[in-house]
C-alpha cells in the first residue's frame, strides 16, 4: 500500500502488541519531530548564575549596594553566587569572609534560599543562593 502511494511504511511503536505502523512521508515525519524537539527546548527554562564579589574588608555601603543588585537578580529568577576573594595575606581573615557571606544570606532570606553554605575553595569562599518560587 505504501509503495502504491509513493510513501514510506514507518514503524511507530515496535513494542506494542501488535506493532503500530503508519504510511507516511518519512522525511516529513523526521522534520516534524525535529521541529517539536526544538520547540520543547525553546520552552525550557535556562538557569542564569550571577556572581557578586566581595573582599574580606568590604564596608557597609559597598555591602548594601551589592545587596540591592542581588535582590534584583533573585527577583528576576537568577541564582546568585556571592564570594569573598582573598588576595595575598588576607587569607588570614577567613572568619571575616564567612561572617560577611552569612550576613549577606541573612539579608536575602525573604528573596531566596541558601543552596550551599559558605565553602572555601582555594582563595575564594563562596555561597550559593537560589530564588524562592514565585507564587502565582
Amino acid at each position: 500500500m505504501a509503495e502504491e502511494q509513493n510513501l514510506d511504511l514507518v514503524e511507530i511503536s515496535p513494542k506494542a502488541d501488535p506493532p503500530v505502523c503508519r504510511i507516511i512521508d518519512y522525511s516529513k515525519f523526521k522534520y516534524e519531530q525535529k521541529k517539536k524537539q526544538k520547540e520543547i527546548k525553546a520552552k525550557a527554562q535556562k538557569t542564569v548564575m550571577k556572581e557578586i564579589r566581595f573582599g574580606p574588608n568590604t564596608d557597609d555601603h559597598d555591602f548594601n549596594f551589592k545587596l540591592k543588585h542581588a535582590i534584583n537578580f533573585l527577583q528576576d529568577g537568577a541564582k546568585v553566587k556571592a564570594y569573598v576573594h582573598f588576595v595575598g595575606r588576607t587569607i588570614v581573615f577567613k572568619e571575616r569572609g564567612e561572617i560577611l557571606l552569612l550576613k549577606f544570606a541573612q539579608q536575602l532570606e525573604e528573596y531566596g534560599k541558601v543552596e550551599q553554605l559558605p565553602k572555601l575553595e582555594g582563595k575564594r569562599m563562596a555561597i550559593f543562593i537560589s530564588p524562592k518560587a514565585v507564587k502565582k
